[in-house]
C-alpha cells in the first residue's frame, strides 16, 4: 500500500495521501525542559493495518502517542486525523493508557468502567438503560471479563485491569484504536486476548496502533512497523522497516544479542 524510500538512512512512507491516512504526524516535537523528548517527527499510519511504535526506553513512543492525542502539549508539528484537525476527529478515536498512569484505587465497578466508553452517545445527562447495560457487556465478554463485571477494578490483577480497559476501548466503537504498552506486565493468556481482539478489529477495517516493547513478538503481531529513538529511524511494513540494521541503529548497544538473534532478516 506503500513505498518505502530511503533517506539518510531512514525509510519512509512516499505514496500515502495525508487525508488518506487515520493519523498523519508532520514535523511534530515535544520538548521536557531543554531536552526534546520527540524531535520532528513526521509519521503517516495506514488504515485498515496494526502498527507497532518500537524504540527503546526513553526514545519518546508513548510521547508521541499522547502528544498526537494532545494530552502532552507540542513545542510544534501537525496532526491530522483522517485528513481532519483532532477535535474535529476525536469521536473517531479509542486510547488506552498505560495500566499504571491509572488510579486504581477509584470505587468503581468494572460494567461502569466499560460504560464509559458509551460517552459520547449518553452524553453528560443521558440515563443509562438495558441497552447500553447490554453492549457493555457485550465488550466484556469479547475481552474474557464478563464474570467479573461487578468487581471493583482495584480488586482485579494487572492482566484483568488491562482487558477491561480494552473492553472500555471497544465499546466506544472506534475507526482508529491508539494503545499504550498494553502487553507490559500481563500474563500470557491476557497477552493472546488482547492480540486476538486487536487483531479482528484490524481485520474488520479498524486501524490499531500500538506502542510496544517486546521485539520477539513484532512480525506474528503487527503489519507495519514506526521505530523511533527521539526521531524517526524507520517506518514501513514490517518485512522492510524491522531489519536488524534499523533496530541496531535506534538501539545501539542497548540493543542485547539475544533479541538480534530473533531479527534475522526474513527469508527471500
Amino acid at each position: 500500500m506503500f513505498d518505502l524510500v530511503s533517506e539518510n538512512g531512514v525509510a519512509q512512507c512516499s505514496n500515502l495521501e495525508e487525508g488518506a491516512s487515520p493519523l498523519a504526524i508532520r514535523g511534530l516535537t515535544v520538548s521536557y525542559g531543554q531536552k526534546p523528548a520527540v524531535f520532528s517527527v513526521d509519521m503517516t499510519v495506514v488504515p485498515g493495518q496494526m502498527t507497532a511504535i518500537i524504540g527503546p526506553n526513553g526514545a519518546g513512543k508513548s510521547t508521541l502517542l499522547k502528544a498526537a492525542l494532545g494530552l502532552v502539549p507540542k513545542v510544534s508539528g501537525q496532526v491530522r486525523v483522517f485528513g481532519a484537525d483532532l477535535i474535529k476527529q476525536r469521536e473517531r478515536i479509542a486510547y488506552v493508557p498505560q495500566r499504571a498512569s491509572v488510579d486504581w484505587d477509584f470505587p468503581t465497578r468494572v460494567l461502569d468502567v466499560v460504560l464509559m466508553g458509551l460517552y459520547r452517545e449518553l452524553g453528560l445527562l443521558a440515563r443509562i438503560r438495558g441497552a447500553h447495560r447490554a453492549q457493555a457487556k457485550a465488550c466484556l465478554e469479547r475481552v474474557g471479563m464478563a464474570d467479573f463485571a461487578d468487581r471493583q477494578i482495584g480488586q482485579l490483577s494487572g492482566g484483568q485491569q488491562q482487558r477491561v480497559f480494552l473492553a472500555r476501548a471497544l465499546a466506544q466503537n472506534a475507526d482508529l484504536y491508539l494503545l499504550d504498552e498494553p502487553f507490559a506486565g500481563v500474563d500470557a493468556a491476557t497477552e493472546k486476548a488482547i492480540i486476538s481482539v486487536l487483531k479482528s478489529l484490524r481485520d474488520a477495517g479498524r486501524t490499531v496502533v500500538v506502542v510496544h516493547h517486546d521485539l520477539a513478538t513484532v512480525r506474528d503481531y503487527f503489519d507495519s512497523v514506526f521505530l523511533i529513538n527521539t526521531r524517526k529511524i524507520a517506518e514501513g511494513p514490517v518485512e522492510h522497516a524491522f531489519t536488524p540494521e534499523l533496530l541496531q541503529e535506534a538501539y545501539g548497544g542497548r540493543l542485547a544479542t539475544a533479541q538480534m538473534d530473533q531479527i534475522q532478516p526474513l527469508a527471500g
